[in-house]
């Protein structure tokens, strides 16, 4: 597996003053502001859970912080990485991360990964979606096989995660269950400042590989069509839960793309302890669960030392996922 290269650690380190926080103490937690980040773009997938999670907190008036969200885009959430390295033992940040957090260090993209974090809670699960746009000729996830089994350079795809993350392994995945040759020599393009939607729509590129709850009010605006997602079972509702999953139609995989929350490594005991009383509130409020509903989320939700558990696992299966892709 050619490793992809990493090259901006030590710029980012230097500039900690950019992101300068105050400790925690036990006598002052929580701290006026504690900054909520997204390690992308804004209207992504990141985005929208940190929001709603900063939202939905507010509102029901779990924390007493300013809780303003921070958008840090770049290397498929490598950079955010990065920079949580210049924040140990501080308290004031926390970031929403999914399968790249493992999938950036397996590929080489990073040397960090989540033992360089305080896992808090695990959320949500999301899925991946295909999607076209209204006047493509593709019309099944199954054409589109066919077509990059005869020519894998014959599709162009687009995903906000950078070669090797999570946008471009979920969809080189159900490529090999459905029996495509060659996938290293798919054409896959990042647009990580939030530009693939209107890449797709411009005839750019073919397909955008991405989040099933990313594309949902696109798909109710009728810009765009879903060829399939990767649950084991139709979710949502509306336009979202008339999406096939790509086991119906007869591509035997799926994919789960969890999503959490995680502090810097160190993070103090009195802020581990406040943030997981406040997200497990959080998860049983009727705000949070409508949220889910809305965006076709299912609850998914681990208290740390399970969620610790549950990244050690996942790290090992993402490995051997990568090699059988890769090899």
């Amino acid at each position: 597996m050619r490793k992809l290269t990493f090259a901006f650690a030590h710029l980012l380190i230097a500039a900690t003053t950019l992101g300068a926080m105050s400790s925690a103490s036990a006598n002052d937690y929580p701290p006026r502001t504690v900054n909520m980040v997204a390690p992308a773009g804004a209207g992504g997938g990141w985005d929208l859970t940190i929001r709603t999670v900063a939202k939905t907190l507010k509102d029901e008036n779990l924390v007493s912080s300013n809780l303003p969200v921070i958008n840090r885009p770049g290397g498929g959430g490598a950079v955010n990485l990065t920079f949580m390295q210049t924040q140990k033992g501080k308290g004031d940040l926390i970031s929403v991360y999914s399968p790249p957090i493992l999938l950036t260090n397996l590929t080489g993209m990073t040397p960090y990964s989540y033992k360089d974090t305080t896992p808090l809670a695990r959320l949500i699960s999301d899925y991946a979606a295909f999607v076209v746009p209204q006047d493509s000729p593709y019309t099944s996830i199954n054409q589109v096989m066919d077509a990059l089994k005869k020519d894998p350079k014959s599709i162009k795809i687009g995903g906000i995660s950078t070669a090797g993350s999570m946008d471009h392994i979920q969809f080189l995945l159900v490529a090999k269950a459905a029996g495509v040759k060659d996938l290293r020599d798919i054409d896959y393009v990042s647009f990580q400042d939030g530009g693939v939607v209107a890449q797709v729509l411009g005839g750019h590129i073919d397909l955008i590989s991405t989040g099933l709850g990313d594309v949902a009010g696109l798909l109710e605006s009728g810009k765009l069509r879903a060829l399939a997602q990767t649950a084991d079972k139709r979710i949502g509702e509306g336009a979202m839960a008339k999406i096939p999953t790509v086991k119906e139609q007869g591509i035997d995989v799926t994919f789960e793309n969890w999503r959490g929350l995680f502090g810097p490594k160190d993070m103090p005991k009195e802020a581990v302890d406040y943030w997981r009383d406040a997200l497990q509130k959080m998860t049983e409020t009727a705000e949070w669960k409508a949220a889910m509903k809305r965006n076709g989320w299912e609850a998914a939700y681990q208290d740390q030392a399970e969620f610790e558990q549950f990244l050690s696992a996942t790290n090992e299966q993402y490995k051997t996922l990568i090699q059988e892709v890769f090899r």
